[in-house]
């Protein structure tokens, strides 16, 4: 893309690494910034500078955290019993906003997925294995998502859970809050109708 402008070019170039931001919305970022926000491009360098220099994995969960051990992890009044695995960091920011949960998590950091080089070890489930074997844990909810890769990596985590006797369980899958059964994907009414529930 010719600008005219080489720092202009690679501007537009580097906001492309985000995600879902094409060409002509890194080219939209760009101009905005340099046209009307100046201070407001600043401020998120310098804060986009600080996060990638401070936040890293909390050593127990992997949760992103400034400190060695995360708020959630250090916290003495969530429930020690209770841990739920989810696959980013955004998947447990999701279940803490949206839930009541009040126990602990462990944070896999992606799926299992042998194309992308993702696997046991990539998900940190041996440091899982070893946090189950403590004996505090209780019940392990997996919180996965519901695709190929998640349910696979949903029965390894059973597998751990079960090989500690821990009791393992499953967020329920099906038709959303609200949804109208003839607009729901097949796939999704398939694995409600199979998991219904008495009333």
């Amino acid at each position: 893309m010719s600008t005219g402008s080489p720092l202009l070019a690679d501007l537009i170039e580097a906001l492309r690494c985000l995600p879902g931001v094409g060409a002509k919305t890194a080219q939209r970022m760009a101009f905005h910034v340099l046209e009307r926000d100046r201070p407001g491009a600043r401020r998120l360098a310098e804060r986009l500078t600080m996060a990638i220099e401070k936040v890293g994995n909390c050593r127990r969960c992997r949760g992103f955290s400034e400190q060695d051990i995360c708020a959630f992890c250090a916290s003495a009044s969530r429930d020690r019993h209770l841990l739920c695995v989810v696959e980013t960091p955004v998947d447990q920011l999701a279940i803490e906003t949206a839930t009541g949960y009040r126990g602990h998590y462990f944070v896999l950091l992606g799926r299992l997925s042998p194309m992308d080089g993702l696997g046991p070890k990539e998900l940190g489930l041996d440091l899982l294995a070893a946090r189950l074997a403590e004996g505090e844990i209780e019940e392990m909810i997996v919180a996965t998502n519901p695709t190929v890769e998640g349910e696979a990596t949903a029965h390894m985590l059973s597998q751990l859970a079960r090989a500690a006797d821990v009791k393992a369980s499953r967020l329920a899958h099906g038709v959303p809050l609200g949804g109208e059964l003839e607009f729901i994907d097949r796939g999704t009414l398939a694995h409600a109708f199979g998991g219904r529930q008495s009333l």
